[in-house]
């Protein structure tokens, strides 16, 4: 399975599965799906209603082609680097840096849907994704963007939650209480890189980072100190 590694804020380093081209292809298809449903929807109304479909009508023309044209570079904007069938098949575009890609990639990997799909028939795409490192076809080539999963590599238990005892708990940091589900997830993914592969190094960052949120002055070795704080907000937000 390719990968790629992504550096976060915290300068941990973050592996991702890339999406493969079977994902890419199913997700097209639903996409294709819809667009036809829709076209087919609109001429049947169309034509009970009006006799001719368009009857020379250019906005009635404009509004049949408007939502065949955007509808990835609308959804994409929209939900996150996701279309219909992106969703479906938990893939996403992301910045191959890692972060959320901007309107200009997003517009710019559109444009060049015209030649990775309407000129070549998409096979200028499915060449491109399969043969490049990145499985990146040429807009996303162009733009700095490839799309990976969305879906964990690991498992739930493997996420480091753990559910904390109820019973004769203490929590240590009820400051915890601040962070947002997505700063723990980030902790954890921290930890489990870190547990993988035993650089405990890369906990110093991500703690100070954490303690300075958290106005929290302590001695305890980061990574036991990034554990209490994951074990503390699962205790208090269980409870809450």
């Amino acid at each position: 399975m390719n990968t790629i590694r992504i550096t976060t804020t915290q300068n941990i380093e973050l592996e991702y599965d890339l999406a493969s081209l079977g994902d890419r292809i199913v997700g097209r298809i639903i996409d294709m799906l819809i667009i036809a449903a829709y076209v087919i929807v609109f001429l049947v109304v169309m034509s009970a209603g009006a006799g001719t479909v368009f009857d020379r009508n250019p906005w009635l023309i404009m509004i049949f082609i408007l939502p065949i044209a955007f509808y990835d570079l609308a959804l994409e904007i929209l939900l996150n680097g996701q279309s219909v069938g992106k969703r479906v098949m938990k893939i996403k575009v992301i910045n191959i840096d890692g972060n959320q890609p901007s309107l200009g990639q997003y517009v710019i990997r559109w444009l060049f849907r015209l030649i990775d799909f309407t000129l070549t028939g998409g096979v200028c795409a499915l060449i491109t994704v399969a043969v490049s490192e990145k499985k990146q076809r040429v807009g996303d080539i162009v733009a700095g963007t490839t799309l990976i999963k969305t879906q964990p590599r690991t498992s739930f238990n493997q996420t480091l939650y753990v559910p904390t005892p109820e019973i004769n708990y203490t929590v240590s940091y009820p400051a915890v209480t601040n962070l947002s589900d997505k700063d723990i997830q980030l902790i954890k993914e921290a930890l489990l890189h870190i547990s993988k592969t035993n650089n405990l190094y890369l906990a110093y960052p991500v703690a100070e980072k954490v303690k300075k949120m958290l106005n929290i002055e302590t001695n305890l070795e980061p990574s036991h100190f990034l554990q209490t704080v994951v074990a503390d907000y699962n205790y208090l937000t269980s409870r809450g």
